[in-house]
């Protein structure tokens, strides 16, 4: 009772500052960038681009091209021989080790001045949700975070990790013993073994806030079914919310409620190594508030134009509402003008709220379509809606060159929890979804330049095999929804 009292009042307290940022954002995007800018102003980064020289947002531009991680991986190299001063003063706290669909492992820079902004964004996240409860009883109970091994490896006196495991370091001392897993069993690096060790220590306990992706938070809830054949609702009566990210919640929502029973809380985050970006304010809608204050100067740049050598670029004050845009970020670790790969929409300029709408790699284009991710999560919601059945994991390919002459078509690979009756019908229903939301494959379809789609079952746990084989079997790890060739499918169907 004294826990949740004093976090209702801590999260009145700092609700009410956040006003400020909200009310202000571009201001404050403008002083962050040029608090940024004389910051770094004499490490090499600065000096190769003329910092001194940077007066405006068009200056920035004019000085610092747009890169991924594949053009910075030379200063990271730099960075991790043990050398300061390259991107940021200094050397970072942290790398937080992430596996990249482009560039294999990377090692993405976390400071002492960033490290911080990634524990207050989730502190901010569970604060405007207590004020909107105006409840705070979850922090009395036990809470469980899905996460990465938390044992770091130093090089160079770099403290190297799992985003993920690094943040568990961090978690209040006030709630250390509120925490599940346990220390020793988020330090099993096989995540089968781990995750039959957080069944066991989980399973009896008054379970009241349960964080993760959706994938591997259906995997626990299997595990725990199986093993007390309840439903979490029963097993865990107060639990009252559930804090997800990584991947959109939609196609797996109707699996997660029916495996929890009951209806309970959810909050939809926009996390990343590099930075945390948004979160969902609000339990009335699914839009995430982006965080203006939290050591990110945002650039947006139109998705069409992402590949262009010269594309356009915006700051904040120049987007507009429902057009997809890559979102490009200037932190306060060292990264500048950085692709992230993620491409965002927004909902609202005041505030400003987004939604996820994909990958700038991910989409499938194979006839001229450009679906992208959010396309595909939205029709599958969608069509899940009407259809009594639950999704696992799912992921679509282009097939240009089927056999008997056919056709080409987009083949839906879905592993189901639950299938629908009528697998033909659910396809049916799932083609015209995909033909209201893009009107390129519309096209095609009517067109008869391809099919309509067709749906693959694929066997339990087989997205679970194919991470493994990758090396990406972890909570953090997820399979692109959508692909322009059949590397992932292929795989998949062997």
């Amino acid at each position: 009772m004294i826990k949740s009292k004093i976090a209702l009042i801590l999260a009145k307290i700092h609700v009410e500052k956040s006003k400020k940022w909200k009310e202000n954002p571009v201001f404050f995007q403008e002083k962050l960038l040029n608090s940024l800018i004389q910051k770094a102003i004499n490490t090499e980064f600065g000096n190769t681009h003329h910092f001194q020289n940077i007066q405006t947002y068009s200056d920035f531009k004019k000085q610092v091209p747009i890169r991924d991680y594949e053009d910075f991986r030379l200063w990271i190299e730099e960075i991790k021989s043990g050398k300061k001063n390259i991107l940021w003063k200094g050397k970072p706290t942290y790398f937080a080790k992430t596996s990249g669909t482009t560039s294999g492992v990377k090692y993405i820079p976390i400071s002492k001045e960033s490290m911080p902004f990634h524990i207050e964004a989730a502190r901010s996240c569970l604060f405007h949700y207590i004020i909107e409860k105006n409840n705070a009883d979850f922090v009395d109970g036990k809470m469980i975070f899905v996460q990465g091994n938390p044992s770091l490896k130093v090089e160079n006196g770099i403290n190297i990790g799992r985003l993920s495991g690094i943040v568990a370091h961090f978690l209040p001392k006030y709630l250390q013993k509120n925490r599940l897993p346990s220390w020793e069993t988020n330090c099993i690096e096989d995540w089968e073994t781990k995750i039959h060790a957080i069944v066991e220590e989980t399973f009896s306990k008054d379970m009241r806030l349960i964080s993760g992706i959706p994938p591997w938070l259906i995997m626990y809830f299997e595990k725990l079914q199986q093993k007390t054949k309840q439903k979490m609702g029963n097993l865990f009566p107060n639990l009252q919310v559930l804090i997800t990210g990584g991947v959109n919640f939609s196609p797996y929502k109707e699996n997660i409620n029916h495996l929890i029973g009951k209806n309970i809380d959810i909050i939809q985050t926009f996390p990343a190594s590099e930075g945390f970006f948004a979160f969902q304010d609000t339990l009335n809608s699914e839009e995430l508030l982006l965080l203006i204050n939290h050591g990110i100067f945002y650039e947006f740049v139109p998705l069409d134009e992402i590949n262009n050598e010269n594309p356009t670029r915006l700051c904040l004050k120049e987007v507009e509402l429902n057009k997809d845009y890559a979102l490009i970020i200037t932190t306060n670790a060292g990264l500048w003008a950085y692709n992230i790969g993620d491409t965002v929409r927004f909902t609202s300029l005041k505030p400003y709220r987004i939604i996820v709408s994909g990958r700038t790699q991910h989409y499938t284009s194979a006839f001229g379509e450009h679906v992208i991710a959010r396309e595909v999560e939205t029709a599958l919601a969608n069509t899940i809606s009407e259809f009594p059945a639950f999704i696992n994991e799912f992921t679509l390919a282009p097939q240009v060159n089927p056999e008997n002459n056919e056709l080409p078509y987009h083949e839906w690979l879905i592993e189901f929890e639950k299938s629908p009756e009528n697998v033909t019908d659910f396809a049916k229903k799932l083609d015209l979804e995909m033909r209201e939301l893009n009107t390129y494959y519309d096209d095609l379809v009517t067109g008869k330049i391809i099919q309509p789609l067709k749906i693959s079952i694929l066997p339990k746990g087989s997205f679970a095999k194919y991470m493994q084989a990758v090396g990406k079997n972890d909570p953090q790890s997820k399979c692109p929804r959508v692909s322009n060739d059949r590397k992932i499918a292929d795989v998949l169907l062997g």
